[in-house]
Protein backbone atom coordinates (compact mmCIF):
# COMPACT_ATOMS: atom_id res chain seq x y z
CA UNK A 1 0.00 0.00 0.00
CA UNK A 2 1.14 3.48 -0.88
CA UNK A 3 1.14 6.53 1.45
CA UNK A 4 -0.34 9.41 0.43
CA UNK A 5 -0.02 12.74 2.57
CA UNK A 6 -2.25 14.87 0.32
CA UNK A 7 -5.95 15.02 0.94
CA UNK A 8 -8.91 17.25 -0.67
CA UNK A 9 -9.79 20.08 0.32
CA UNK A 10 -13.34 19.95 -0.04
CA UNK A 11 -15.31 18.89 2.90
CA UNK A 12 -18.59 16.82 3.96
CA UNK A 13 -21.87 19.66 3.84
CA UNK A 14 -19.83 21.31 0.74
CA UNK A 15 -21.51 21.30 -2.63
CA UNK A 16 -20.45 18.98 -5.26
CA UNK A 17 -18.27 20.58 -8.00
CA UNK A 18 -20.63 20.37 -11.09
CA UNK A 19 -18.92 19.05 -14.44
CA UNK A 20 -19.86 17.85 -17.40
CA UNK A 21 -19.38 14.35 -19.25
CA UNK A 22 -20.16 11.74 -21.93
CA UNK A 23 -22.06 8.74 -20.56
CA UNK A 24 -22.14 5.48 -21.79
CA UNK A 25 -24.55 6.38 -24.20
CA UNK A 26 -22.60 9.17 -25.97
CA UNK A 27 -24.85 11.53 -24.52
CA UNK A 28 -22.98 14.75 -22.51
CA UNK A 29 -24.63 14.74 -18.93
CA UNK A 30 -23.78 17.26 -15.91
CA UNK A 31 -23.17 16.33 -12.59
CA UNK A 32 -26.29 19.00 -12.08
CA UNK A 33 -28.47 16.58 -14.17
CA UNK A 34 -28.41 13.58 -11.92
CA UNK A 35 -30.25 15.62 -9.01
CA UNK A 36 -32.92 13.87 -7.15
CA UNK A 37 -29.76 10.98 -7.08
CA UNK A 38 -27.35 9.99 -5.03
CA UNK A 39 -23.70 9.94 -7.01
CA UNK A 40 -20.63 8.02 -6.00
CA UNK A 41 -18.16 9.47 -7.48
CA UNK A 42 -14.98 7.70 -7.10
CA UNK A 43 -11.49 8.52 -8.18
CA UNK A 44 -8.95 6.08 -9.05
CA UNK A 45 -5.50 6.09 -10.10
CA UNK A 46 -5.29 3.90 -13.26
CA UNK A 47 -7.61 1.34 -15.57
CA UNK A 48 -6.93 -2.44 -14.95
CA UNK A 49 -4.24 -2.07 -12.36
CA UNK A 50 -4.84 -4.08 -9.00
CA UNK A 51 -6.60 -2.17 -6.57
CA UNK A 52 -8.36 0.01 -9.05
CA UNK A 53 -10.12 -3.82 -10.45
CA UNK A 54 -10.99 -4.71 -6.95
CA UNK A 55 -12.59 -1.80 -5.83
CA UNK A 56 -14.59 -0.93 -9.35
CA UNK A 57 -15.37 -5.13 -9.39
CA UNK A 58 -16.61 -4.26 -5.85
CA UNK A 59 -18.70 -1.87 -6.95
CA UNK A 60 -20.09 -3.80 -9.95
CA UNK A 61 -20.89 -6.39 -7.31
CA UNK A 62 -22.82 -4.34 -5.36
CA UNK A 63 -24.59 -2.50 -7.93
CA UNK A 64 -27.66 -3.58 -8.09
CA UNK A 65 -28.42 -3.15 -4.42
CA UNK A 66 -27.02 -0.02 -4.79
CA UNK A 67 -29.30 1.31 -7.58
CA UNK A 68 -31.99 0.34 -5.50
CA UNK A 69 -30.90 2.32 -2.74
CA UNK A 70 -30.83 5.25 -5.47
CA UNK A 71 -26.76 5.50 -5.77
CA UNK A 72 -25.60 6.17 -9.26
CA UNK A 73 -21.81 5.19 -9.67
CA UNK A 74 -19.74 7.44 -11.40
CA UNK A 75 -16.07 6.37 -11.88
CA UNK A 76 -12.75 9.43 -12.64
CA UNK A 77 -9.37 8.76 -13.65
CA UNK A 78 -7.00 9.87 -16.10
CA UNK A 79 -7.09 7.33 -18.49
CA UNK A 80 -8.19 7.80 -22.16
CA UNK A 81 -11.94 6.69 -23.33
CA UNK A 82 -10.45 3.92 -25.17
CA UNK A 83 -8.55 2.80 -21.91
CA UNK A 84 -11.54 2.92 -20.09
CA UNK A 85 -13.71 0.79 -22.74
CA UNK A 86 -11.38 -1.94 -22.48
CA UNK A 87 -11.60 -1.93 -18.25
CA UNK A 88 -15.50 -1.74 -18.81
CA UNK A 89 -15.38 -4.44 -20.91
CA UNK A 90 -13.18 -7.08 -19.53
CA UNK A 91 -14.86 -6.69 -16.26
CA UNK A 92 -17.99 -6.08 -17.08
CA UNK A 93 -18.46 -2.86 -15.29
CA UNK A 94 -22.37 -1.66 -15.72
CA UNK A 95 -21.58 2.49 -14.46
CA UNK A 96 -20.23 5.32 -16.65
CA UNK A 97 -16.23 5.89 -16.08
CA UNK A 98 -15.33 9.31 -17.07
CA UNK A 99 -11.61 9.75 -18.90
CA UNK A 100 -10.36 13.10 -17.44
CA UNK A 101 -6.83 13.50 -19.49
CA UNK A 102 -6.79 17.14 -18.75
CA UNK A 103 -7.29 16.84 -14.94
CA UNK A 104 -10.50 19.12 -15.02
CA UNK A 105 -12.69 17.27 -12.65
CA UNK A 106 -9.52 15.83 -10.98
CA UNK A 107 -8.64 19.48 -9.81
CA UNK A 108 -11.89 20.42 -8.69
CA UNK A 109 -12.17 17.46 -6.51
CA UNK A 110 -8.31 18.22 -5.57
CA UNK A 111 -7.73 14.44 -5.32
CA UNK A 112 -4.39 15.09 -7.52
CA UNK A 113 -1.06 14.97 -5.26
CA UNK A 114 2.12 13.55 -4.16
CA UNK A 115 2.07 10.02 -3.69
CA UNK A 116 4.40 6.68 -2.33
CA UNK A 117 4.77 3.28 -4.04
CA UNK A 118 7.04 1.18 -3.30
CA UNK A 119 9.58 3.78 -1.98
CA UNK A 120 8.92 5.96 -5.42
CA UNK A 121 7.27 9.58 -5.03
CA UNK A 122 5.10 11.20 -7.84
CA UNK A 123 2.03 12.88 -8.60
CA UNK A 124 -1.16 11.31 -9.13
CA UNK A 125 -5.03 10.75 -8.53
CA UNK A 126 -5.09 10.16 -4.42
CA UNK A 127 -8.24 6.87 -4.57
CA UNK A 128 -11.01 9.05 -2.92
CA UNK A 129 -14.40 8.77 -3.48
CA UNK A 130 -17.46 11.37 -2.50
CA UNK A 131 -21.19 10.49 -1.88
CA UNK A 132 -23.01 13.07 -3.14
CA UNK A 133 -26.79 13.84 -2.16
CA UNK A 134 -29.90 14.67 -3.92
CA UNK A 135 -29.38 18.55 -3.51
CA UNK A 136 -25.88 18.08 -4.95
CA UNK A 137 -24.20 18.76 -1.44
CA UNK A 138 -21.26 16.12 -0.48
CA UNK A 139 -22.30 13.69 2.25
CA UNK A 140 -19.42 11.60 2.39
CA UNK A 141 -15.70 11.70 1.54
CA UNK A 142 -14.12 8.41 1.65
CA UNK A 143 -10.31 9.54 1.75
CA UNK A 144 -9.16 5.53 2.86
CA UNK A 145 -10.67 3.64 0.38
CA UNK A 146 -10.98 0.34 1.40
CA UNK A 147 -10.85 -1.29 -2.38
CA UNK A 148 -12.07 -4.95 -1.84
CA UNK A 149 -15.30 -3.43 0.76
CA UNK A 150 -15.61 -0.20 -0.47
CA UNK A 151 -19.46 -0.69 -1.15
CA UNK A 152 -19.86 -1.20 2.98
CA UNK A 153 -17.59 1.88 3.18
CA UNK A 154 -20.11 3.70 1.32
CA UNK A 155 -23.34 2.35 2.58
CA UNK A 156 -22.22 2.61 6.27
CA UNK A 157 -24.25 5.47 8.20
CA UNK A 158 -26.59 5.86 5.26
CA UNK A 159 -29.97 4.44 5.66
Amino acid sequence: MGKNTHTTKLKEGDNAPDFWYVDSEGKNVSLKEVRGKKVILYFYPKDDTPGCTKESCNLRDNYSSLKKKGYEVIGVSKDDSTSHGKFIKKFKLPFDLIPDTEKEIVNAYNVWGKKTFMGRTFDGIIRTTFVIDETGKIEKIIRKVDTENHTEQIINNHS
